[in-house]
């Protein structure tokens, strides 16, 4: 049980420096709703399944949610990909 803990609590830290490095938005709202989802589990590990599920439905359901819309709302998924694409041709 014990390695599992800690190779939980690992990708925790890695996703949340990832997070921080990551430049295109969508990636990082994506990482975001992985990190809900593992913290969950965690929760669940450290026997909290109040707070296992309010993390499964606050963190990984509805900030993810709002995220991809903000997003979409605001077009920055179409920037980034308009950048990208033409960062790509221009090589």
């Amino acid at each position: 049980m014990m390695t599992v803990e800690i190779v939980l609590l690992s990708f925790l830290v890695v996703a949340a420096a990832t997070m921080c490095l990551m430049k295109r938005l969508i990636s990082i709202v994506i990482v975001f709703a992985a990190y809900s989802v593992v913290m969950s589990v965690v929760w669940m590990l450290l026997a909290a399944p109040d707070l296992a599920i309010t993390e499964a439905a606050v963190g990984t359901g509805i900030s993810s949610v709002l995220f991809f819309i903000l997003l979409k709302r605001v077009k920055v998924i179409e920037k980034e990909y308009k950048e990208e694409h033409r960062r790509n041709t221009d090589e």
